[in-house]
């Protein structure tokens, strides 16, 4: 038998050992076999209102770990939503090792309603009411769908959020750091890392994290599982660039954790430990001097706060030297609403990047 039709017999028995290897995945009422996806919509009902939530699952022909990838979770944060579309068109099952679960949009109401921090159906915030409840409004029960059948089939999860309409902003990733789960915070890092963003900001930096889960990430981090987010776009603009950088940070955490075998280039990122919250201490208007991104010292004038007249009011000044990881840029703002949020930075401390 010439050795050609040696080879290719060989080759033939070798993948269907190879995919014999790893089972079906199973996912709520569905089976999906190696080397293919499946797309759903997971329906949110037991009350009087209900939708759904779009999610496709990608079973690798190879043997690796569940990463869930959430998108969405804000409506209006439309970079995010585009490139979870975007890499599912183009990612092959058949080059993975493991399983990938995406929601594609996890907040159809507010997607759908132009709303962009609420669910328009209750005027809750998807990404505050984390465990969920059950039996709870439709938020709640979209917040315990997302807990117990995505994040809870993961052993990796990341969570992937814009800027919206009054949002600019400097892209970022980070992850929460928590001192009694050395292992999984340490995971959670060289995820973070591993995405390529210039700046990586811890949260948390506690002994333990004591209540409720809260925000969408923190759930996995609750349950132990590594968890990372990423922070890009800006004004809730669908640009393509922050699309392109979302999707490239996916790629390269697909290739660090194994599922595929592109390892990603080294990243030096500046890590932010601590961040400084500036408020607007007056309801009017807001004329920002800065943007996003840029650096500030301790006592420079960011801005200034006018009355409804016009009349000037006070300046905003910064507390800390730092950069400016978002900020608000439209002019109305109310007292007590977020103006800025610095990511403190000592003199000198961009050039150790």
């Amino acid at each position: 038998m010439p050795f050609r039709v040696l080879l290719t017999i060989f080759l033939f028995a070798f993948q269907h050992l190879a995919l014999a290897a790893v089972k079906p995945f199973s996912f709520r009422n569905e089976t999906i076999k190696p080397g293919t996806k499946r797309s759903m919509l997971l329906s949110v009902v037991a009350g009087r209102d209900s939708t759904v939530i779009p999610v496709t699952v990608f079973h690798g022909t190879k043997p690796g770990p569940v990463l869930g990838i959430t998108a969405g979770v804000h409506g209006y944060e439309y970079p995010p939503i585009l490139a979870a579309q975007q890499f599912a068109q183009a990612l092959d099952p058949a080059q993975l090792s493991g399983t990938l679960i995406l929601v594609h949009l996890a907040n159809v109401p507010g997607f759908l309603g132009h709303r962009t921090d609420v669910n328009p159906l209750d005027n809750k915030n998807l990404n505050r009411v984390f465990p969920g409840k059950a039996d709870g409004t439709i938020t709640e029960r979209m917040a315990w769908v997302l807990s117990n059948d995505i994040i809870g089939r993961c052993n990796y999860f990341v969570d992937v959020h814009a800027g919206d309409a009054p949002e600019d902003l400097r892209p970022y990733s980070g992850y929460y750091n928590y001192f009694d789960q050395p292992e999984a915070s340490e995971k959670a890092r060289q995820m973070a890392v591993a995405m390529g963003f210039p700046y990586v900001v811890q949260f948390g930096n506690e002994p333990t994290l004591k209540e409720e889960s809260i925000y969408c990430s923190r759930e996995a981090t609750k349950r132990g599982i590594p968890a990372a987010d990423i922070e890009c776009g800006r004004l809730g603009l669908p640009e393509a660039e922050n699309v392109a950088q979302i999707k490239q940070a996916l790629h390269r955490l697909l290739g660090h954790l194994g599922l595929t075998a592109n390892k990603p280039a080294p990243n030096q990122p500046l890590l932010i430990a601590r961040r400084t919250t500036i408020s607007s201490t007056l309801t009017g208007f807001f004329y920002p001097q800065v943007k996003a991104g840029e650096y500030v010292y301790k006592g420079r004038t960011l801005g200034h706060l006018t009355d409804l007249f016009g009349n000037h009011l006070a300046d905003v000044v910064s507390s800390v030297d730092g950069v400016i990881l978002y900020m608000s840029s439209a002019p109305p703002i109310s007292k007590g609403e977020d103006l800025f949020s610095i990511g403190n930075i000592p003199p000198g401390g961009q050039s150790q990047r």
